[in-house]
């Protein structure tokens, strides 16, 4: 894309466009370098400026503020940690709907609620700028391997336009609606982990208290009903080798659920096992576990009942 004459417009040349990404964390430092990597010029800006150093060295370019990454942008992609993150990037006098070019797109991967991509939306959509609520699943590794999810609500036709984008980065690319969809489906999701998370965590503390091998009680449940990807995320690559950096951590698994059981209640249901499940993430958190792997939700488990869910033998 390139600007066009006049009025700081933009006129797309697909080849040509530059990419703007604030927030180089876990995730958004891999997918800057895989779109580096499919030849998209990407310019990246993130409060600690260490994490934009191996960055800059593997090819993109390092901008001094949100306002003048904005201002230089054609598409914007956010990856942040929180909410409020994500509305004073956007929404504050130095942010990104403040400084961006009319004809702009935004592109926020961060997980919120439908209620603050919908106010980011009809922010940008006064300023001639489209935003699309594109959160993501699938973790570090489904970026790597250009397999995440990616869950897109907002205009079609902005859509369509920063499709081979996403391309890159995801393997499952669904355009669900309206602005806020987006974000629904992946709390929708992240629901789904957290009471997985739990429940996995309470089957596996029940069988060790109840003295079943560990391994051999797993080996059963992923062959029968009871099997879950979270229960052979959780148990394969983080509880039996006792190893818990995230991953996806504690913290963040705990503002989802929040966040979609607001959802649920919204939907008219009172009770539901996502209360239980935001109780167990904060209590893992209130233990000092907030930053470690959604894994560890099963540690005070372990604790109040007096095992540990661990590897007895190889598999």
């Amino acid at each position: 894309m390139k600007a066009s004459n006049g009025n700081h417009g933009l006129e797309w040349e697909e080849n040509r466009m530059m990419i703007g990404f604030v927030g180089t964390g876990v995730m958004g430092s891999r997918m800057v370098k895989k779109l580096l990597d499919h030849g998209y010029q990407v310019t990246v800006y993130n409060r600690t400026k260490e994490k934009v150093k191996a960055l800059v060295e593997y090819g993109a370019f390092i901008a001094e503020s949100i306002s003048s990454l904005a201002y230089s942008s054609d598409i914007i992609c956010t990856c942040l940690s929180m909410p409020e993150d994500v509305v004073e990037v956007y929404l504050g006098t130095s942010g990104l709907i403040e400084n961006a070019r009319s004809g702009a797109i935004f592109i926020d991967f961060t997980t919120v609620g439908s209620e603050t991509s919908k106010a980011i939306f009809d922010q940008a959509i006064e300023k001639g700028i489209a935003y699309l609520d594109s959160p993501v699943s699938g973790g570090p590794e489904g970026v790597e391997n250009g397999t995440l999810t990616i869950m897109v609500g907002g205009e079609m036709q902005a859509f369509e336009k920063i499709q081979p984008i996403l391309n890159v980065l995801g393997e499952t690319i669904e355009y669900l609606g309206p602005s806020g969809s987006g974000s629904i489906a992946k709390l929708l999701n992240q629901y789904l982990v957290a009471v997985h998370s739990l429940a996995a965590s309470e089957a596996m503390v029940t069988g060790a208290a109840f003295g079943l091998d560990s391994e051999q009680l797993y080996k059963i449940l992923k062959v029968s009903y009871g099997d879950s990807r979270i229960l052979r995320r959780h148990m394969e690559q983080y509880v039996f080798d006792r190893h818990f950096q995230p991953g996806g951590a504690v913290k963040y698994v705990h503002k989802d659920v929040r966040l979609a059981n607001k959802l649920i209640q919204e939907a008219g249901m009172n009770q539901f096992t996502g209360q239980l499940a935001e109780q167990a993430f904060g209590h893992a958190i209130e233990e000092g576990l907030q930053e470690l792997d959604m894994s560890a939700v099963i540690q005070p488990l372990e604790e109040k009942c007096g095992v540990i869910v661990k590897k007895t033998r190889l598999l």
